[in-house]
């Protein structure tokens, strides 16, 4: 098994990483990788993205989203997550049988006088609480496992990220399951660092899997940055494939009160209705109408309603307000 050294923390470049060594490099090697992603929240491959994050504290905190290959639940990471994949094949290994997978991580803890478990879901535990969730990807008789692990993140900034607004949301993406969590730093010597950690677990991989560090070529990052660029800092992956979803949100403003009906199918507005007790002149129809077709993202609609008579339709309604409504 190979062991590749990877120090960056983008978390878009980091899941084209995460892919190119699953499907470029030699199928018939197996590799291990940890790295770390700067402020992120990383959605399973099956869910609604809408559904997994509050998008005011998301665009506030300037923490990005991106949407990963595996399935599972939301999860956010920042410099005091260490996350740690397994690339190999099927052969030998029972798909979703994360335990075999995990059990590194365990040993490595139990060097450190801490006792974890694997709980009945894919996560390991510490006295109850979560510390590590657990994800598969299989595809042609390879299998990508990879795991978080909470060593000093930021528990409050992880509640608040993925604290999602209560608007009335339909659709059939994949909801995560929220659990009490809790960080591995909180059971050692105070003085122990997420470094000491990490060399700790590499030290017994190194150990029980006769690891090979390796590097990558100048070529092959390019390759990532391109995968990055094309797929995963795009809005289509992270939030365009997210299922077909219906929202109902209602907001009270100084013109009134205001509620919108949207439908969003393949990442653009299929439906979209307005009611409330505003006052307007125009035919809303012809607002929802324009609507119809775009990418529900502050850019698309800022473009769309840049030369629209907003108040025209509803009294004292600026872009802002009607893209907040939508979006936020």
């Amino acid at each position: 098994m190979k062991y590749i050294d990877w120090k960056e923390t983008d978390p878009q470049k980091n899941l084209a990483f995460e892919e190119y060594v699953f499907n470029q490099m030699d199928k018939d090697e197996s590799y291990f990788l940890l790295w770390q992603n700067d402020n992120a929240v990383i959605v399973g491959k099956h869910q609604n993205t809408i559904e997994e994050i509050n998008q005011e504290y998301i665009k506030e905190n300037d923490i990005k989203v991106v949407r990963r290959l595996s399935g599972g639940g939301a999860v956010y990471h920042d410099l005091g997550n260490l996350n740690f994949t397994f690339i190999v094949n099927e052969a030998g290994q029972e798909q979703f049988d994360f335990q075999t997978f995990t059990r590194p991580l365990v040993e490595a803890l139990k060097t450190l006088g801490v006792n974890a478990e694997f709980n009945s879901r894919n996560d390991l535990a510490i006295d109850g609480k979560k510390f590590s969730g657990n994800s598969q990807y299989a595809k042609r008789g390879r299998i990508l496992h990879h795991g978080t692990i909470l060593f000093n993140s930021n528990l409050a900034t992880i509640q608040s990220a993925l604290k999602v607004k209560q608007d009335k949301i339909e659709s059939k993406g994949i909801k995560s399951v929220k659990s009490r969590v809790t960080n591995i730093v909180d059971y050692l010597d105070e003085d122990y660092t997420l470094e000491d950690f990490k060399a700790a677990l590499l030290k017994a991989m190194f150990e029980n899997d006769n690891l090979e560090m390796i590097t990558l070529l100048e070529e092959e990052i390019q390759a990532i940055e391109q995968l990055k660029t094309e797929k995963y800092a795009t809005w289509d992956w992270n939030y365009g494939k997210s299922p077909r979803y219906n929202l109902r949100k209602e907001r009270k403003c100084d013109f009134g009160l205001i509620t919108v009906l949207l439908q969003v199918e393949k990442g653009e507005i299929k439906e979209l209705h307005f009611y409330g007790d505003y006052f307007g002149n125009g035919d809303i129809q012809e607002l929802e109408t324009l609507l119809i077709g775009v990418k529900p993202t502050e850019e698309a609609l800022s473009k769309v309603l840049k030369d629209i008579a907003l108040t025209d339709y509803i009294n004292g309604l600026d872009v802002k307000t009607l893209i907040d409504l939508i979006l936020y």
